[in-house]
């Protein structure tokens, strides 16, 4: 790789040991990339649950810590593994928030803000078009690329951590051009009218079209271009079933005001519709209509206020059934906006339970299936259909009424 003045010293040494160990590691990816040099970039998103990474991950995070090393650029974690106030009600284990707690400290003395949210881009910094950026979670880089038109590749939490202490990346993937064209072309003639319905286009697409380097072109017939909300719900789905760290959608996403423009040339590797009958298939997977469920869960990604708003009113002055568990994550930014509009308390009154700076499928949620002899649930979050099922529970994919019914009934809504 191709190194300035500034990154020969770093790794010379001349910024100190850890920086240089940082650099070298960063460089032997960027050179498995085939990456010329490197780009500087002005943000930094981490992702560090204490649930996934374990002693051995905290151990790193320390020996940086106390090396005195601390991030170049503002850098934001992504959710945690623990809502500390309501850890009880999930029967978590205190090995697992003490760990947390100490590990949101380390975070601290690297100087990265705590945050814990998975929707950085809704509420804490939206990176303007063309902007590089070093961002962990599936949803915040399919939604920072196509949406934003800023520019990241997945970063996991080691290698995103790198960026934020030297404050650079290597360029290749989606910092070019070239990677962000579009490759696959989808025609879709469909209502697309819940944000489930945006999860399972986006399963559907990614099922099909699997692969981190393609980038599929939606084309919308029938409908006004989607909410921010909704191409949330899609990226995180895209990435999810399909590896995919950017999609274009014609007529609504920066790049791509044509199909022509998204596309720039590019070979295409794939082209096809999608209608209703498919969305409605993909809905009608897993457990049937008027099965019993144990949970309806909101989350993956958290929610924004607004869809949280709207789950407080549908559910004002009614009562989850005694047989189920509703759970709603969000970060606690939003949380308390929530509190200040009276939505919380609507939602605790009737037997919700709302999270904060967590997502519940980093909750250790095979440990609470376990406990709590949880089995089956209902969700909007195609994402989270598709992660949940490694856990032991089975899931619904259903849209956001139709869940809130299952969780006043007990009962699987109809599709």
């Amino acid at each position: 790789m191709q190194l300035t003045s500034a990154e020969r010293d770093i790794l010379e040494g001349r910024r100190g040991t850890v920086l240089r160990d940082v650099l070298r590691e960063q460089i032997s990816v960027g050179e498995f990339f085939g990456a010329e040099r490197f780009v500087e970039i002005t943000n930094a998103h981490f992702m560090g649950d204490r649930e996934v990474f374990g002693a051995a991950g905290a151990g790193y995070l320390a020996r940086l810590a106390d090396a005195g090393a601390t991030v170049r650029v503002p850098t934001t974690r992504n959710a945690q593994s623990v809502d500390f106030e309501q850890a009880h009600l999930l029967a978590q284990s205190p090995e697992l928030v003490d760990g947390e707690r100490e590990t949101r400290a380390v975070l601290r003395r690297l100087g990265i803000s705590t945050v814990n949210t998975c929707i950085n881009y809704q509420s804490v910094y939206q990176p303007r078009f063309g902007e590089h950026v070093a961002w962990g979670d599936t949803g915040t880089v399919a939604y920072a690329n196509s949406v934003l038109g800023a520019r990241t590749n997945y970063e996991s939490g080691a290698a995103g951590l790198a960026a934020a202490l030297t404050g650079r990346t290597p360029e290749y993937g989606f910092h070019l051009d070239s990677h962000r064209r579009a490759n696959v072309r989808v025609r879709v003639d469909a209502d697309l009218r819940d944000l489930a319905d945006w999860g399972a286009l986006g399963g559907l697409v990614g099922e099909r079209s699997r692969g981190y380097w393609n980038v599929p072109a939606i084309e919308l017939t029938g409908r006004a271009g989607p909410v921010p909300d909704e191409l949330k719900h899609f990226g995180a789905s895209l990435a999810s079933f399909g590896s995919m760290a950017m999609y274009h959608v014609v007529g609504t996403t920066p790049e791509a005001a044509t199909f022509e423009a998204a596309n720039r040339g590019r070979e295409l590797v794939d082209e096809y519709r999608l209608g209703q009958d498919d969305i409605d298939a993909f809905l009608a997977r897993d457990l049937p209509e008027g099965g019993p469920v144990d949970l309806v869960v909101f989350t993956a990604p958290q929610l924004s206020f607004f869809e949280i708003e709207h789950i407080a009113r549908r559910l004002e002055g009614r009562r989850v059934a005694d047989s189920v568990t509703l759970l709603i994550t969000t970060n606690g930014m939003t949380c308390e906006a929530l509190r200040e509009q009276g939505h919380l308390d609507t939602i605790t009154a009737a037997g919700g339970v709302v999270l904060r700076g967590t997502c519940w499928y980093v909750m250790d949620p095979a440990a609470q299936r376990r406990h709590f002899g949880w089995g089956s649930l209902a969700t909007n979050s195609a994402k989270l259909v598709n992660i949940i099922r490694a856990h032991g529970y089975t899931p619904a994919l259903r849209r956001t009424d139709d869940c809130i019914d299952a969780a006043l009934t007990g009962k699987v809504a109809g599709r």
